[in-house]
Order: C-alpha cells, then structure tokens, then sequence
C-alpha cells in the first residue's frame, strides 16, 4: 500500500484505509499503524516521561483501535479518536500507577538516554523540553496535541473530553507557563 504524502489526498486515502480494514483488511490497519505510530508514541513519551510506558501505551492503543474499529464513524477524524484512545489509555495507567506505588530502590540504575533525548542536543531545546516536562499533565497534554500534532482546539477538546474552551485555555495557560520558564534564558541570550 503505497502512502502518499499529497495534503489533499490523505483525508481520502485515509476514509478508504479505514474502510478496508474494518472489513477485514488487516494490511490497511497496519498502513494507518504506520501512519500514525511514531506521532502517536512521541506524543504519550512526552505526557510519561518513560519510552517503556509510551510504548506499552502505544501498542494497547493500537490494539485497542482495532478491536473497537467496526464502531468508528467513516468520515470522522481518525487521528482524534486515536489519540482519544490513548489518553483514555494513559489516565488508566497513572490511575492504576498511582494505586501501586511502591518505594523506588535506592540502588536503581539511572535511566537510559532514549532516542528523544539524544535528538534534543541543544541547551535551548533541552530547557524548552524540561519546561514542557513539569507543565500539570493537563496542560502538557493540550500543548503537545497543539504544537506537536497542530490539531484544532476542537479535535484536542475530543482528544481530552473537554470542552473547545477548555482546550483554548490550557494551551493559554501552557504557553505563558513556558514563557515564564524560559524568560530567564531569553534575557541572558540578549546582547
């Protein structure tokens, strides 16, 4: 299944992908796995911090799409109500984590630097990343589907079940959160 990468044709290209795997097409599901893994994964790395969860995330999202892609409308927007399906997968997981807390072994090793990490190379980029890291879950969820996927207010407010107004606000609020945090590094970059 060739992919094409022509703005205008990918809505249509997308509905008949759709269309073919909730007949059975097991070849388009896993084109649309293609298509949105990696935005997918990036998106819950940054909301857990942790490229084991986001993946384990990403995997239970996929086949949670699968199993329920006879109820998904042709015509609605496929990349929100998968991304829907991942922050329902993510609020399940901190709420079973937060459950289960145990104490952390002192002798644990420090985590491996995953390939995010070693993609933010610059000390700007890497300020930025860490502002963006300690924004309330919340707001960091709402910025990420507005920065980094560029949904709208109203594909983010059915990502989160919020409300359009609602999405408007924290990625307001997220915004002058990160400007905030990165003040300091911006007068010190004036000559």
């Amino acid at each position: 299944m060739a992919s094409t990468n022509n703005p205008e044709t990918l809505p249509l290209e997308e509905h008949r992908l759709v269309r073919a795997a909730q007949e059975g097409d097991r070849q388009a599901f896993a084109a649309l796995v293609e298509r949105y893994w990696d935005r997918l994964y990036r998106w819950l790395y940054h909301l857990s911090h942790d490229g084991h969860v986001a993946e384990d995330l990403a995997q239970e999202t996929f086949l949670k799409a699968f199993a329920a892609l006879g109820s998904f409308r042709v015509g609605t927007n496929f990349r929100a109500w998968l991304f829907r399906i991942a922050h329902n997968n993510f609020a399940n997981q901190r709420r079973m984590a937060a459950r289960a807390r145990q104490p952390v072994p002192e002798n644990l090793p420090a985590p491996e630097e995953g390939p995010v990490e070693r993609a933010l190379n610059r000390e700007a980029t890497q300020l930025l990343a860490q502002a963006i890291g300690r924004l309330p879950t919340d707001l960091r969820a709402a910025f990420l589907l507005r920065a980094e996927e560029g949904l709208p207010f109203r594909q983010i407010a059915d990502v989160l079940g919020i409300t359009e107004e609602t999405a408007r606000w924290r990625v307001f609020k997220a915004r002058q959160k990160l400007m905030s945090a990165m003040a300091p590094q911006l007068d010190q970059e004036k000559p």
